[in-house]
């Protein structure tokens, strides 16, 4: 665990073991949650399908392909719990393939139209 204030800045880094120097890393979803069981329900999305929601997340640059630096505010539940679990996903794509996952960033679900 790490203890830090409330609104106290979190940074994190993830970093891609392989021997493969030519695969990127990008972090596609964060949610936080008051339980480490539960990460579907009462939840709070930082970042989802790459599309950031918390207006504290920032990124920032790293010289290396397989590794991603970013940052939030820290925050508690209120009336909930003190403390906030961080589950994140990641996806590991080849290197300058336009067409992967981490090269389209955020990705919005479109609309569908409903049919009379």
């Amino acid at each position: 665990p790490y203890y830090v204030n409330i609104n106290q800045d979190l940074f994190l880094e993830a970093y891609l073991h392989s021997s493969d120097s030519n695969l990127v890393l990008f972090v596609d979803t964060c949610v936080a949650s008051p339980t480490p069981h539960n990460f579907t329900t009462m939840t709070y999305d930082i970042i989802r399908n790459g599309c950031v929601r918390d207006s504290t997340y920032a990124t920032y640059y790293s010289p290396y392909n397989h590794v991603v630096r970013f940052k939030f505010n820290a925050f508690q539940f209120i009336h909930y719990s003190p403390s906030v679990y961080l589950q994140c996903e990641l996806v590991v794509c080849r290197a300058y393939d336009y067409s992967s996952r981490c090269y389209r960033g955020c990705i919005t679900r479109s609309k569908r139209e409903a049919s009379s």
